[in-house]
């Protein structure tokens, strides 16, 4: 399923370039055997944070929000065929986009990668420990379990290019596929509920349109969204040739992350909202799963749901360890371009280069050391939340930046792809610019609230 074939290089019939080294940009024929990109970014924006969400969905709503849980993924198809297009039209990568539109850009996406990459990591850590711990409860405490998987992450990133990091992601991807769909079948869901889900109807409850909007805005959307044009490039597409198969992939993406989504929602309704039982936000609500499937199938069908558990949240550690690595690498290796040529005077020629779709793809900056310093970042300094808690402030810095990520995200892209930065062919239609500012306009409202609800009088 994951054809790796695709990286370019500098040898005649490669799939990138012509006999003479030219880059092929006639159009590839689009074909399952390409897909990649799409699985990784799935797999990734999934996280257990988002099942529970759901499942919490299912369970307080029944069927009434599977059609926006539907709409969240149409949503996500949009952002994510915008930053692939702008890789594969322009053969420049986001970053190189972000920072024509001047420097405030390259100073909030700093101050992102930084903050929410330290809390993000011990997160990420914890809610791959957890479902460990559940399977073996002897053996060892939560933190250690987190520091292990996290551990095992930078060891498995660092010494990898993508073409085997996509592998494992796939095969991930087919561990939690089947766990979950198992588990949708298994609660036995009533069909004709779950069509009349697909009907948009409020649920009638206080504040509906806040949750409803949170579940359509929150499933598969994080930074994730904008490393998949450089996962895109890391497989080798890098020109306007690979235009279809990215957009096949792309919707096999998303059609995955509706399979999980949809699947979830069935449990939460049928297990959960049937028997009215409540469960935890956050990660401990599928441990709380875990002893409730244990209760009503027996220990294996528990047991099975925690692998699926794990594999959900190891593709979203290692995809970030990955991804946001690539994007940081980026980013400095563009800085310390522009940098070195100042003194020649040629910093645009410079900054060109280094921003390339073409320098993603020669796998140089998977080895480089800014790559290798993010993901040390992510991995060590976490740590120390694991062992003194998350510090307060530095928990709503975290969560209003995040929160302001995706408006960030979804109206760059707007302004990048009507502007005469994308080849005209390449530009956004109607279609895309309403998907795109609807995108915008949902995670602005979902923004907002983020930075409302947070305690700012204990803050100062």
């Amino acid at each position: 399923m994951a054809d790796t074939t695709g990286n370019t290089g500098k040898t005649a019939g490669n799939s990138g370039e012509t006999a003479s080294g030219e880059a092929n940009s006639s159009p590839r024929k689009s074909s399952w055997k390409y897909v990649g990109p799409g699985i990784v970014v799935a797999a990734t924006g999934v996280g257990a944070g988002d099942l529970v969400a759901t499942l919490i969905a299912g369970s307080n709503f029944g069927y009434t929000l599977l059609w926006a849980a539907i709409i969240g993924c149409v949503v996500k198809i949009s952002l994510a065929e915008a930053a692939g297009r702008w890789h594969l039209s322009t053969g420049r990568t986001l970053f190189d986009g972000w920072e024509s539109l001047g420097r405030w850009t390259t100073w909030f996406f700093v101050v992102y990668v930084v903050i929410w990459g330290f809390v993000y990591g011990a997160a990420a850590m914890s809610s791959s420990g957890l479902p460990l711990q559940a399977l073996f409860p002897d053996v060892m405490d939560l933190k250690w379990w987190a520091i292990l998987t996290g551990l095992v992450g930078l060891v498995f990133v660092w010494f990898n290019k993508y073409a085997v990091f996509e592998k494992v992601m796939t095969v991930l991807v087919g561990v939690m596929f089947v766990v979950t769909v198992y588990l949708a079948i298994r609660v036995t869901p009533n069909l004709g509920d779950a069509f009349a889900g697909l009907l948009p109807v409020l649920p009638d409850e206080k504040d509906s349109i806040l949750n409803t909007l949170g579940l359509i805005g929150g499933v598969g959307g994080t930074i994730t969204l904008a490393a998949y044009g450089y996962w895109v490039n890391a497989k080798g597409w890098t020109n306007t040739g690979w235009m279809k198969v990215m957009r096949l992939d792309n919707r096999v993406a998303y059609a995955t992350t509706g399979i999980f989504v949809i699947a979830m929602l069935i449990v939460g309704a049928e297990l959960l909202h049937a028997s009215n039982v409540a469960i935890a936000s956050g990660d401990k609500g599928l441990i709380q799963l875990g002893d409730i499937l244990e209760d009503e199938y027996g220990t294996a069908t528990s047991k099975f749901f925690l692998i699926g558990f794990f594999a959900t949240s190891f593709t979203s550690l290692i995809g970030v360890w990955h991804g946001v690595s690539l994007m940081f690498a980026d980013f400095v290796e563009r800085f310390r371009a522009r940098r070195g040529a100042s003194a020649t005077g040629d910093e645009a020629a410079a900054g060109a280069e280094a921003g390339s779709g073409e320098a993603v793809a020669s796998g140089a900056r998977e080895k480089s050391w800014p790559f290798r310093a993010y993901l040390l970042w992510l991995t060590f300094p976490p740590m120390i939340l694991l062992f003194e808690g998350q510090p307060f402030r530095l928990i709503i810095l975290y969560g209003v930046l995040g929160a302001a990520f995706l408006p960030f995200l979804a109206l760059t892209l707007v302004w990048l792809l009507n502007s005469s930065r994308t080849p005209r062919e390449w530009r956004n239609g109607p279609l895309s610019n309403g998907m795109l500012v609807v995108a915008g306009l949902l995670f602005i409202v979902l923004c907002v609230k983020q930075i409302w609800d947070q305690p700012w009088s204990e803050f100062f």
